[in-house]
């Protein structure tokens, strides 16, 4: 096992001129249980430059609860966006003073009083309790998760599962900086997609399920034979947000914001153009391209793009297909790439057959596109390829998404040419995509991973990075993305 002083120590010293994180701030400042709280509250899927302006700008009128009590959902919406999900924020706010007062108006400490709040969970919870109060607690968001697991001192699927890991193996000095640290870290240096590995103080680190960047010049399978430096990477970002206008009330034009991934595909937007805000039409800095299917309400992909086109194309030219609104292509320079909602075979298999003649014409279309230049597909195949990419692989057998039809065409389809991206680089069990909302699935992180980047196979080299994104909430599916090198 790792030498968890030191390396604790090492990011200690990385970290220290790096920015501190928004909530450890206000507690700083403040030394108030529940402007701690509500800033906590408020910084879920937010950058701390955003929370920090809500925060400033709730406080400003509502610096209690009793002050909070007193102001209308949508006043306090209007205040704190635009933070990511600010409506459901806004109503946990607003809900917050009543329950407090089984508390006698005061922010608990303890664990299990502190998630009996409105928008509490185990990570707000115990930040909290270490920042406000003090307390013992470890506070696990996706960076500590992530990173503890890359050094490989914890061997976990969830961030639960990290806590309780922790609980009984960190030491317990450690808990109430180690979030603070892996925050800093995770942001400036050990990144999801390519991290700055090449910088990193801490020489002895495993790299687990990782594959840092690539820098300019340097060659992707040795680093002795150095290439010339004259290219760059692009960042793309994939996910089925099952149905755009409701993705949209979540923090949808923020969570692009954030990713600020040069392009951004979308599938299972349930929506015609004309039904699209002007806010989701015209992300600044993007373009959008849509392609909706004729049923309304049904289907449908979109691509938001930072650079234009060369060409768009709708459809793959089958009409049973593309009145479904299932694939948009975009070609550039040196690449296309696809944004694709493969269909469901649906309850006892009614639409197998349809689907299965899908996957074909695809794989037919995206093979001439590979004749021509690089290709990327994108986006929710509705399919688990192996049995490391379901948590139930015996009991799901015969249902829909992993049949023995569906799993031969994705052989098929990967031997005919294109690479699995994710899997370059990460090779490990429990990495989802897809979570039912029945029964806390997603919490108990029992899930498919049905959403794909594939490229073909003369363009693997030229993935830097691939990864999944479970912590971005708003749909049943999670973002994937890559990062791709261009000349």
């Amino acid at each position: 096992m790792i030498d968890i002083d030191s390396y604790l120590a090492k990011i200690a010293a990385f970290v220290a001129d790096k920015k501190t994180p928004i909530v450890d701030l206000i507690a700083v400042q403040t030394k108030d249980p529940f402007k701690v709280l509500v800033a906590t509250i408020l910084s879920a899927r937010t950058k701390d430059e955003t929370t920090a302006a809500a925060s400033a700008r709730l406080f400003a009128k509502a610096a209690t609860a009793a002050e909070l009590d007193q102001l209308g959902e949508e006043e306090i919406a209007a205040l704190i966006k635009p933070v990511g999900f600010f409506h459901s924020k806004a109503k946990y706010l607003k809900e917050l003073p009543r329950a407090l007062d089984k508390f006698a108006g005061q922010v608990p400490a303890e664990i299990d009083e502190l998630i009996s709040l409105p928008g509490v969970g185990r990570k707000t919870a115990n930040l909290v309790r270490a920042v406000a109060f003090g307390l013992p607690a470890i506070c696990v968001d996706t960076h500590v998760h992530r990173i503890m697991n890359i050094w490989g001192y914890v061997t976990t699927t969830t961030p639960l599962e990290t806590e309780m890991a922790l609980r009984h193996i960190l030491p317990q000095r450690h808990w109430l900086t180690v979030n603070s640290l892996l925050v800093a870290f995770g942001q400036s240096l050990c990144k999801p997609v390519a991290p700055h590995c090449d910088e990193c103080p801490l020489a002895d680190c495993a790299k687990i399920g990782v594959r840092p960047r690539k820098r300019p010049g340097e060659n992707p399978t040795t680093k002795k034979n150095p290439m010339p430096a004259t290219s760059n990477s692009l960042k793309f970002v994939s996910w089925n947000v099952n149905g755009i206008r409701a993705v949209e009330k979540k923090g949808f034009v923020d969570i692009v914001k954030t990713f600020d991934a040069d392009i951004f595909a979308v599938q299972e937007t349930k929506a015609q153009p004309d039904q699209l805000s002007p806010e989701l039409k015209n992300i600044p800095g993007y373009h959008s391209f849509w392609h909706s299917a004729e049923r309304k309400g049904y289907s449908g992909v979109g691509i938001y793009s930072k650079m234009p086109p060369i060409s768009r194309r709708e459809g793959i030219g089958i009409a049973e297909f593309d009145d479904e609104g299932r694939v948009l292509t975009l070609e550039f320079a040196d690449f296309y790439l696809s944004s694709i909602y493969f269909p469901n075979s649906a309850e006892e298999l009614k639409r197998l057959d349809f689907k299965l003649r899908f996957n074909e014409a695809l794989q037919r279309f995206a093979l001439d596109l590979a004749g021509k230049k690089s290709v990327l597909l994108c986006g929710d195949f509705n399919v688990a390829h192996k049995p490391i990419d379901l948590t139930y692989p015996e009991k799901n057998r015969k249902f829909a998404g992993y049949t023995p039809e569906e799993c031969a065409w994705m052989d098929q389809f990967l031997a005919s040419g294109f690479v699995d991206t994710f899997r370059l680089f990460n090779q490990e069990a429990g990495q989802y995509t897809w979570w039912s909302f029945r029964s806390n699935a997603r919490a108990k992180n029992i899930g498919w991973r049905i959403d794909y980047f594939c490229v073909n196979g003369k363009s693997r080299d030229r993935v830097l990075a691939a990864a999944i994104h479970p912590e971005i909430i708003g749909s049943d599916h999670c973002p994937v993305s890559v990062e791709f090198q261009i000349g």
